[in-house]
């Protein structure tokens, strides 16, 4: 990606404050009354026909002699054809054809803090107490971008080719699906001189048209597309338009003309993605030889990037960050760079814990003023890599492995109300796991008191409230979200569930995690009142609109969720972190950590609430690593991991006792 494509992508404050805004345009965002008093997953029901968008496709794809089933493909994986009512992506693209306008405001840059917030991410204490902010790489902010560049651009160019205003493409879909069919055209007339007929000759014009720098992220595109034409696609949009691509496996794209750039070492990723390397600095990571040793790898976590992709590797390459990844995700899916070895403990998650059994996996955009969704083509990159990595290492591609870096805990008191809030609230958590294989059935039924649950509020639009503290504007529209509210009761009237972490809060700010489930996680059901769910979270009973069981997926016995209750009538602690127990320090070299065996204080499991394990019982550990191989540290004692609340956590393995879900 070249220093066009950059930006930043969430801003947040002191980490207390990560952003929730409209892709980081926000520093703070608020959803206002109106989204909360509306019943949960509300959607629009007034838009066009659910078969107009399939003709204005077979209309443009004959006005402008583009193969209507290379149109359709591109536009599937650009937007998987949704206009997003016309607001833009986290990286500026538009309507159902994800043309792109960048101009000089449409971009936020963050200050010093909010950089400082992205740095000093070990969780490791060891780490922690050698970096010194006062020292650390914020001085040159992320490069500017050049909002001139002509990629940036494209629905002002297709704009110009149909001869229609700048603002009727970006807002109208059909307008959008014609310009996009020209722009489609002009790219293959400069490539071939002609328009063919065979879609498979369309290869040039569809790599063209992903603006990827170069050609391996080019063909990495264009591949996608013609997988689609291949195979074909179905769906119903949010805004209830049925569209179909019909199969075409006959289909034979031009053969692409990639050209390996040299590597500085080979990258681990699949076949198909385009990867690069470029290390971090060995001072940002600790030389590890994990899954060795019993030194599992054990979860995914997923992150933004909150900069621009230059500016992020360089901050990974800047000995004085603490800072670093595995993987960095471009924001138009035309390339992964490996920053970190996956046998490395890079410092992404701000817990040690954490970073000692997962990889980091960052995804770049940068801030557009309403930019609201993530592109397809990130989508793709991203969830190949995941699966490759998932299937390389045996982790579950499901909510308890697979995590965002919101489900992070604080490892002690002191950070919990600080954790980051990443990928956040636009990152469609349903989408993404469908194409990791997940398929969840919802709605069959309102699930029963002891049950386990999948949470998945459905990522249709809200009427939702945005307050953006730098011009006090409040804006409100439909906004798709990743979540639903929870409450102390079974009643939009009740009180917004609250945290002992975070003190008064406002209920519908984003950074308020305290009063909103993500989709996906697994729950106990705890109680049902006509059409309310209550699951235990963060130790109390949380209520959430759940109608027929729309938003609850049964988890089936076969998967044998374990349930975790307190084995006797004390309350169970609750700690961030799983380090061994002090004996165990003793004859390796390594010293006792500060408040090593400390919980989370305000954090507790009372005696009758269940909890679901995510993962077998693990036993305390801590890593003593550097710039060489370090020290294991294992101790005797082990821990479950819990989905607690928003986030994940643990409890002695000692202090729980498993039970059956009822059935």
């Amino acid at each position: 990606m070249s220093r066009s494509r950059v930006g930043i992508q969430r801003i947040h404050t002191n980490r207390k404050l990560l952003g929730y805004g409209l892709a980081g345009a926000l520093a703070l965002t608020a959803l206002g009354p109106q989204a909360l008093a509306a019943p949960a997953g509300a959607t629009r029901d007034d838009g066009p026909a659910p078969s107009a968008r399939q003709a204005q496709f077979a209309r443009a794809a004959q006005e402008f002699k583009v193969p209507q089933s290379v149109l359709m493909a591109v536009s599937y994986r650009q937007t998987r054809w949704e206009d997003h009512d016309g607001r833009p992506s986290t990286s500026g693209a538009y309507n159902v054809m994800g043309l792109t306008r960048v101009l000089p405001g449409d971009v936020v840059r963050p200050g010093a803090q909010e950089r400082l917030a992205h740095l000093d991410l070990s969780g490791d204490p060891a780490v922690m107490k050698r970096f010194d902010a006062r020292r650390a790489p914020l001085a040159t902010p992320s490069a500017p971008v050049d909002t001139d560049d002509p990629r940036l651009h494209t629905l002002d160019e297709a704009a110009g080719l149909i001869g229609k205003p700048v603002d009727a493409v970006r807002d109208d879909a059909g307008q959008s699906i014609r310009a996009g069919a020209a722009l489609l055209a002009r790219y293959q007339r400069a490539a071939t001189g002609t328009l063919p007929t065979d879609p498979g000759a369309w290869y040039p014009a569809v790599a063209r048209y992903s603006q990827a720098p170069d050609a391996r992220g080019a063909d990495a595109f264009a591949e996608r597309v013609f997988d689609s034409v291949r195979t074909g696609e179905r769906r119903v949009t949010e805004d209830g338009q049925s569209l179909a691509l019909p199969a075409d496996p006959g289909v034979k794209p031009a053969a692409p003309a990639t050209t390996p750039s040299a590597l500085a070492a080979a990258p681990e990723c699949p076949a198909g993605l385009n990867c690069d390397v470029k290390p971090a600095d060995p001072n940002n990571y600790n030389v590890a030889n994990r899954p060795e040793g019993g030194f599992a790898i054990r979860q995914i976590v997923l992150h933004d990037t909150e900069g621009s992709y230059d500016s992020t590797i360089k901050t990974f390459q800047d000995p004085k960050s603490s800072a670093s990844t595995h993987y960095v995700v471009k924001d138009d899916g035309s390339l992964v760079t490996q920053v970190v070895a996956t046998k490395d403990e890079a410092y992404h998650a701000g817990n040690k814990s954490v970073n000692m059994h997962a990889l980091g996996v960052e995804h770049v955009g940068f801030a557009m003023k309403q930019g609201s969704w993530y592109g397809e083509p990130l989508y793709d990159a991203s969830a190949r890599l995941v699966s490759y990595l998932a299937d390389r290492f045996s982790i579950p591609l499901d909510r308890e492995h697979i995590l965002g870096h919101d489900e992070v805990p604080g490892p002690l008191d002191g950070y919990v109300a600080g954790q980051h809030w990443d990928p956040g609230p636009f990152w469609d958590w349903n989408h993404y796991m469908t194409l990791l294989g997940s398929r969840d059935r919802a709605g069959r039924g309102m699930p029963e008191a002891g049950q386990v649950v999948k949470v998945v509020p459905s990522f249709t639009p809200r009427t939702t409230t945005y307050y953006d503290p730098a011009t006090k504007v409040r804006t409100t529209f439909d906004q798709p979200v990743d979540f639903t509210y929870l409450y102390a009761a079974p009643s939009t009237d009740a009180a917004p569930l609250a945290d002992p972490y975070l003190g008064t809060q406002i209920a519908t700010e984003g950074p308020n995690w305290a009063n909103k489930v993500v989709a996906g996680g697994r729950y106990v059901v705890a109680d049902r009142q006509g059409e309310w769910t209550a699951v235990w979270y963060g130790g109390q009973k949380a209520w959430f609109h759940n109608p027929g069981g729309r938003f609850t997926s049964r988890v089936p016995d076969s998967s044998a969720p374990v349930v975790l209750r307190a084995k006797d009538s004390d309350t169970v602690q609750v700690y961030g972190r799983s380090y061994p127990e002090d004996a165990a320090y003793a004859g390796t070299g390594v010293p006792v950590q500060g408040n090593n065996s400390a919980p989370l204080t305000k954090y507790g499991i009372p005696a009758g609430q269940a909890y679901v394990a995510a993962g077998g019982p693990v036993a305390g550990d801590y890593y003593y690593g550097g710039t060489t191989l370090g020290t294991l540290v294992k101790g005797a004692m082990s821990f479950y991991p819990i989905r607690y609340n928003h986030r994940i956590a643990w409890v002695r393995a000692a202090d729980v006792q498993q039970v059956s879900p009822a059935g």
